[in-house]
């Protein structure tokens, strides 16, 4: 869907083909944001046709003001994106300011704390993403569509019809590789599940070619275990928004994540969760939502898991303690609206030339 530039006020560039965080990031905030009436478009590849977006051929078009404000914001999330928009500002000398997301939880390289200076404007994802910015920034962190992820409803959403031995879920969901710790829960399963037989546990996700011999080391060592038929690799699902629903406990065991948003989504279907300090994940949790254990510690999450799975009563106190505190802290809306924030205070001027 094809917006006029002449009325564009703010461009979300995507300069990534495959499917990532932060392309979903792009594709969850544009329609929310054009809904609150910020005249908002995206450009690049790898996006839902019917999001709307400029053709590369309306580029030129960044030398004339929009009708309704004095420049157009850049809104960079990538180094290849914040390399386009200098370029365009820069050495073109289009009308834009450049805003650029930072998620990243590592000291940037040299070329990239240089592109970061050249922002307008800098948001982080979380207080520990910021703690690496050497520029002023805005914490703004993710949210959760809570219409998308909500509480068990039907039948669809119970244990039950997974067709799964036992009576309660323990599941984590991402890419099936060693950075999401796929490892740490296996082995945290191995030893758990024999003491509670009532627990089965999945792991929904794709495999790379490049992990399959990784993911085939953990069936092995599952099947030594005797657990082939309550340990379970499900794949990529068709929705795994019914797998939060029908898990009692969600565990988050990366070693490493940008931001992470999966356990915000188990919250939101109203499942206790345990995660690793990777990440956000240790600014998500609040007591009583979930526990948050050092990442890459094994004995410390199988620690954790074990009086969830004792006790399913806890995990449900936990999954509508969590429940509440996304539907307050992070709604997607709630982010929507403080990016416009840090629009508007760019629109007004508040921020270096």
């Amino acid at each position: 869907m094809h917006d006029p530039l002449s009325s564009v006020e703010v461009i979300a560039p995507n300069f990534k083909r495959k499917l990532s965080g932060v392309t979903s990031t792009i594709i969850q905030l544009i329609p929310l944001q054009r809904a609150n009436g910020l005249k908002i478009v995206t450009i690049g590849p790898g996006l839902p046709a019917n999001l709307p977006n400029i053709g590369w051929m309306s580029l030129p078009g960044l030398w004339f003001n929009p009708k309704t404000r004095p420049f157009r914001i850049w809104h960079a999330r990538r180094n290849n994106e914040m390399i386009a928009g200098i370029f365009m500002r820069s050495v073109l000398r289009m009308k834009l300011k450049l805003l650029f997301t930072s998620a990243a939880q590592r000291d940037h390289k040299p070329f990239t704390k240089w592109l970061i200076r050249q922002m307008n404007g800098v948001i982080a994802t979380s207080g520990k993403s910021g703690s690496f910015l050497k520029v002023p920034h805005t914490v703004i962190m993710h949210g959760v569509d809570t219409h998308l992820f909500h509480p068990p409803q039907d039948d669809q959403d119970t244990f039950e019809a997974s067709g799964l031995p036992g009576q309660y879920l323990v599941g984590c969901s991402g890419r099936i590789r060693p950075s999401k710790g796929t490892d740490l829960f296996v082995d945290a399963m191995i030893n758990l599940l024999p003491r509670y037989p009532d627990w089965t546990a999945v792991m929904t996700g794709r495999t790379t070619a490049e992990h399959k011999g990784f993911e085939q080391a953990l069936r092995d060592r599952i099947t030594r275990a005797g657990l082939a038929d309550r340990i379970l690799f499900l794949g990529e699902v068709p929705d795994v928004r019914v797998w939060y629903r029908r898990m009692t406990l969600y565990v988050a065991p990366s070693r490493n994540e940008g931001f992470g948003l999966t356990p915000l989504e188990a919250m939101a279907s109203q499942t206790a969760v345990v995660t690793s300090d990777a990440g956000a994940y240790a600014e998500m949790i609040e007591p009583g939502t979930g526990t948050v254990v050092p990442a890459g510690d094994s004995i410390a999450l199988e620690q954790a898991i074990a009086p969830y799975l004792a006790d399913p009563a806890m995990c449900k106190r936990a999954g509508k303690a969590g429940l509440r505190h996304v539907r307050e802290k992070f709604p997607l809306e709630k982010e929507a609206a403080k990016v416009l924030e840090v629009y508007e205070y760019l629109f007004d001027g508040g921020a270096k030339p």
